[in-house]
């Protein structure tokens, strides 16, 4: 007859078996490394005397110092917190050897702690989870100070070199909200995201700009092509339609297509006709970019415009101006029109950003902007690395 091991009280009698285990098996570990970490220092301090304990200098020997007891320091390890005691004498003290003064947490803790920052845990979130295996809170501002080795490799993507092989990049702006001491001040970062004719996609690069002017991304664009994306493969920029962007576009990668994105197109139409009209016009608009080909998509504006001329003669009028831009997206392979008509791509990774940051209200500094972004993008590029997009790899 076989026995059901299956049972709740044979799972309860394994967890606590599990639990009696390690958890003797970590304390003891711990209480042998708070021991040797005590023993050394009471063993420099031996060698400095020159003494041992109740061990007194002759008459004719010179004392070199004298003890005054001992301090206990905490250092948080992955085996939790470890409490020992450092010897000292009147002149000085001793920590065991491999330790610094400053330091109170083993490297490998404090790098945790940057992995799960980088990983897209929240500040005041990394501080719970590595509470759950050292057993020591960690507040935010910790993680905080921690993190800010990262400026040396936010500093190091912003240099990078780049490569020439892009074929389509999607560019775009995102803001956020620092504070200031005369209250929160809005900034803006722009941000290119680019897409191989094999479908490898990376963040490229992200710059702090007062707007979204011709000259802010003149200077963005500028900084790509100094890093060496000369735009020689460059097939497509597709942007949300800013005519600063356009205009800079021009002056910078002026042999690129360029595609404006339909989502934010459609989104200026339906804000522009009245309520009962929104339906209607939306699915005329709709069949613009929806058409089978570049003619169809041409008819099915002059049927918009015959349609809605008279009623809104200002929006017919913008998206008569802007229909060369819109409908560039024609030009490539046809399963990758829903790609490259529209920014999603860069929107979802804005997305996550704003998950990120919502928590935090507002940023102390830019320098901290710089570091939560550089997290995340860097966080994307590292996901990216052995997942390309299909669709554009049929397209290769």
């Amino acid at each position: 007859m076989r026995r059901n091991y299956n049972t709740e009280q044979f799972q309860g009698f394994v967890r606590n078996l599990q639990e009696s285990f390690w958890g003797d098996f970590q304390g003891r570990t711990r209480r042998t490394l708070e021991e040797l970490l005590r023993a050394d220092s009471e063993q420099q301090m031996e060698e400095y005397l020159g003494l041992k304990w109740y061990e007194r200098a002759g008459e004719d020997e010179e004392r070199v110092d004298s003890r005054n007891g001992y301090y206990e320091r905490d250092y948080v390890t992955r085996l939790g917190v470890i409490r020992f005691r450092v010897r000292r004498t009147r002149k000085r003290s001793f920590l065991p050897r491999g330790l610094s003064t400053l330091e109170r947490r083993a490297p490998e803790v404090a790098e945790l702690i940057r992995q799960a920052f980088l990983r897209g845990i929240p500040t005041r979130g990394v501080g719970r989870v590595v509470a759950l295996l050292t057993d020591e809170p960690v507040s935010a501002q910790t993680v905080s100070k921690l993190t800010r080795v990262l400026d040396r490799q936010v500093e190091a993507f912003h240099h990078a070199p780049l490569d020439d092989h892009w074929a389509y990049l999607i560019l775009d702006g995102v803001w956020m909200k620092v504070r200031r001491a005369w209250g929160p001040q809005r900034v803006l970062l722009l941000v290119a995201y680019g897409v191989r004719p094999n479908g490898e996609r990376q963040l490229l690069a992200f710059q702090r700009a007062k707007g979204e002017s011709q000259a802010g991304w003149e200077g963005f664009l500028d900084n790509l092509l100094e890093r060496g994306l000369r735009g020689q493969h460059l097939q497509l920029v597709i942007t949300d339609g800013c005519a600063g962007l356009a205009a800079a576009l021009q002056t910078v990668y002026p042999r690129a297509r360029h595609q404006r994105c339909w989502v934010h197109k459609m989104r200026n139409i339906c804000e522009a006709v009245r309520r009962r009209d929104h339906d209607r016009v939306k699915r005329d608009a709709q069949r613009i970019y929806q058409a089978a080909s570049l003619v169809e998509a041409r008819r099915a504006f002059l049927k918009f415009k015959w349609t809605w001329q008279q009623v809104y003669p200002r929006v017919v009028k913008g998206l008569d101006q802007d229909l060369p831009e819109l409908l560039n997206f024609y030009a490539f392979p046809r399963h990758l029109w829903k790609k490259l008509r529209t920014t999603n791509a860069i929107e979802r990774c804005f997305v996550e950003v704003r998950r990120r940051t919502r928590p935090m209200v507002v940023f102390t500094n830019v320098e901290s902007v710089d570091r939560i972004i550089y997290a995340i993008f860097s966080r994307f590029n590292q996901d990216w690395q052995n997942r390309t997009l299909e669709l554009f790899t049929q397209a290769a």
